[in-house]
């Protein structure tokens, strides 16, 4: 196969679907990781019907997009149109932070309520690192790159 060009200003960003816990995800990044919410929109405020069927029972007042903050990274997330469990499989999220106090205060944060699956510690590649799955079952690598 033929490489494309590159196109400049392309990016790839993170969505992340919550199926129906979507708001509390939002409010805990927020607490966790000082997230800055840049907008929500739930499906009853959508501009065009959603289409009959598609969303379970109840769902009207879940969260049909949002976007925010964290630092400079922006992610966005939904509800998306299912209530079973999120499944987060095949990637995680990493964390940078500046220093050692920052990534441990994030850490013990979104480590609330989830899973640590490697403690924070130095390694070769860092002075700070470690990895958890929060309590939405999304992996996190917490990380402070070197000087």
């Amino acid at each position: 196969m033929k490489p494309i060009d590159a196109v400049p200003g392309a990016r790839v960003e993170n969505y992340l679907f919550f199926n129906g816990k979507c708001e509390e995800a939002l409010e805990f990044y927020q607490r966790a990781l000082g997230a800055e919410l840049q907008m929500k929109m739930r499906y009853k405020e959508s501009p065009e019907p959603t289409p009959p069927g598609m969303l379970p029972p109840g769902f009207e007042d879940k969260i049909m997009h949002a976007s925010f903050k964290v630092g400079q990274s922006l992610l966005m997330a939904s509800d998306g149109c299912s209530n079973g469990k999120p499944s987060f499989d095949g990637f995680s999220l990493s964390y940078c932070a500046v220093n050692e106090a920052e990534a441990k205060k994030a850490f013990t944060a979104l480590s609330e309520g989830g899973e640590v699956k490697m403690p924070l510690n130095k390694t070769f590649w860092s002075p700070c690192f470690g990895m958890l799955t929060d309590k939405f079952g999304l992996g996190w690598m917490v990380t402070v790159n070197p000087a």
